[in-house]
């Protein structure tokens, strides 16, 4: 019979481990029953779980993103995240693709503002009043491209857990 067995389960059983008479007390061990299998999913769990493992990373790296597109925004003296809840709503999204485009009219991107933020307009328009260099228009858009990327990639992989999850 064929064991794939835990190394730290190995250990805690009593007995000397040296390089010369490893297999022979291995041997012993699972003749006498001593050894416990471990635990090994099925292929469909396992594929299952190496989703998810992908989908946890690139979540973290869409968070990773997000962060440095808010340290490039505070680099330009632009004070959005004060005024909106999510860098990456709609309405902030709409206002950094503004910006990357060359719009500097504080008043005009202020008024791409979508919902109850509309009620904060006076204060998006001091929010938005900071100084773009280009360099940091360019790492703005590169910023919004990788977390547009991320988000479908991992919006594809939910639908494949899904897929797996419920046949």
């Amino acid at each position: 019979e064929l064991l794939v067995v835990n190394a730290q389960h190995l250990k805690a059983v009593p007995g000397r481990k040296t390089d010369v008479s490893d297999a022979e007390w291995i041997a012993q061990l699972l003749a006498h029953g001593l050894l416990r299998a471990s635990f090994v999913p099925p292929a469909s769990v396992r594929e299952v779980r190496e989703l998810t493992r992908y989908r946890t990373s690139l979540v973290r790296d869409r968070a990773r993103t997000l962060n440095r597109l808010q340290k490039v925004v505070e680099g330009a003296n632009i004070k959005l995240a004060n005024v909106v809840t999510d860098i990456n709503g709609v309405s902030a999204r709409l206002m950094l693709e503004g910006l990357v485009a060359g719009h500097r009219d504080t008043q005009q991107l202020a008024n791409l503002a979508k919902g109850r933020l509309k009620e904060k307009r006076e204060q998006l328009v001091e929010a938005l009043s900071g100084r773009l260099k280009p360099h940091q228009s360019f790492l703005i858009a590169e910023h919004l491209a990788q977390i547009d990327y991320l988000e479908g990639t991992i919006e594809r992989l939910s639908q494949q857990v899904e897929e797996r999850l419920h046949p």
